[in-house]
């Protein structure tokens, strides 16, 4: 299964959906690199370390990969050796950052990519205190609003969260994953946004559709932006049948793969069976042939064949609010 359509039916079908779906906010830090003065070696150095960062993690993730495959062929590396490995590489990484801000303590963005290196290792206590220090050097680098935006939102208290997405849509309101972070946020956490904003729950739910679509509008071909939007629509009452579908047709439209498709048109049958389009859910079922939806294909029917009985008890696999 893809990794956007399975993220997409994992929100879906979770037990937990609040943590399923606050997974989605995005800690992308927004920040461009300049083109650096080749006289400044302090940015040469910061330069340096992000690409360094970057490929330490690009390394890393090559050795897990080869890691398991040769594993599934009984020669793989001891774990125990391996997290050693990836240990001192990362360390390594640490020292260069630690040495570069001790002697550039008021470079914001320098604090900004050492947080999120810290978060990724999930010292997330660390990373705001690099954050903070960010904010504090830089009160107009929005990447470090966004990021704090985001441990808000995890942590509370909530109304912090709204606070900094917006300064960081302020601060650049081009930004798509800063307006679709603040619209997971509104949309998981709409009781707050309804006292937050003074907004009724309907007001709320309209709030974070807006968000997202001007996400949207700045990502048009985002396919995984599309899902996210499409699926928000499960956990808004009363239910939108017509925009719920016309947000996955947007996102049929941008799937590329059979796979891609196929997972979409589940979602479709989902969404046309609550709203009574029982003809359109059987057509969209009928054309699931993968097997990696079979399973999930054949539960929907049989919802489908209580709901057409009129039994009133629904299976554990209906869809339930986001």
């Amino acid at each position: 299964m893809s990794s956007i359509l399975a993220g997409a039916l994992s929100v879906a079908l979770a037990t937990n959906q609040l943590v399923a779906a606050s997974n989605l906010v995005k800690q992308a830090t927004g920040i461009s690199v300049p083109v650096a003065d080749p006289k400044d070696p302090g940015e040469k150095e910061y330069r340096e370390i992000m690409e360094l960062d970057d490929q330490v993690h690009d390394d890393i993730d090559r050795w897990l990969k080869e890691n398991l495959d040769f594993s599934s062929q009984g020669a793989g590396m001891r774990k125990a050796l391996l997290n050693s490995k990836i240990r001192v590489r990362l360390d390594a990484v640490r020292a260069r950052y630690e040495k570069f801000l001790e002697q550039n303590p008021k470079h914001a963005r320098g604090h900004t990519v050492y947080g999120s290196f810290l978060n990724d290792l999930g010292e997330e206590a660390s990373a705001v205190v690099e954050w903070e220090k960010a904010r504090e050097a830089d009160p107009k680098l929005p990447a470090a609003w966004n990021n704090l935006a985001n441990y808000y939102g995890h942590r509370g208290p909530v109304t912090k969260a709204f606070q900094y997405y917006e300064k960081a849509l302020e601060l650049n309101p081009g930004e798509g994953v800063y307006l679709q972070n603040l619209a997971t946020t509104v949309f998981l956490f709409r009781q707050d946004a309804m006292e937050f904003y003074k907004l009724t729950e309907p007001q709320v739910f309209d709030k974070s559709l807006e968000l997202y679509r001007k996400a949207l509008e700045l990502a048009p071909k985002d396919l995984a932006l599309a899902t996210d939007v499409a699926q928000t629509y499960y956990g808004i009452k009363p239910v939108r049948t017509a925009d719920a579908l016309k947000a996955w047709e947007y996102a049929l439209q941008l799937a590329e793969s059979s796979e891609e498709k196929e997972g979409i048109y589940i979602h479709m049958a989902r969404v046309e069976i609550t709203g009574g389009k029982i003809a359109e859910a059987r057509q969209h079922l009928g054309m699931v042939t993968n097997q990696l939806y079979l399973d999930l294909r054949k539960r929907i029917e049989r919802n489908l064949e209580k709901k057409l009985s009129g039994t009133n008890a629904v299976e554990a696999e209906a869809i339930p609010a986001k």
